[in-house]
């Protein structure tokens, strides 16, 4: 499997989890457990490529080949991190929306 996919795998999975932490961590986010790991997962690959994209040295690896634990850690930060922001977003977003109606 190449280096991309594994990285793009890894930022997807940390998303989840970071998206679900995120939910648990602030009580006002009322979301389904589905859809904190749906936004986590969503907003951990996206924002993951994009800090992979912005900072190179997150995808070293996959251009030499291979999966060091150093890229690895990165992605997992970086799929986290983003993961968590967009459930907080999507949060944020559905209440205002539940609050006008």
């Amino acid at each position: 499997m190449s280096a991309t996919i594994i990285n793009l795998i890894i930022q997807i999975v940390s998303g989840a989890i970071g998206g679900n932490v995120a939910g648990s961590l602030f009580k006002n986010i009322v979301l389904s457990p589905l859809l904190k790991t749906i936004s986590g997962a969503v907003g951990g690959g996206l924002g993951g490529t994009i800090l992979q994209s912005l900072i190179p040295a997150l995808g070293s690896a996959a251009s030499s080949g291979g999966v060091d634990i150093g890229t690895a850690l990165g992605n997992a930060a970086g799929g986290g991190v983003t993961g968590a922001i967009v459930t907080v977003a999507v949060a944020l977003i559905k209440n205002a929306l539940v609050k006008k109606a």
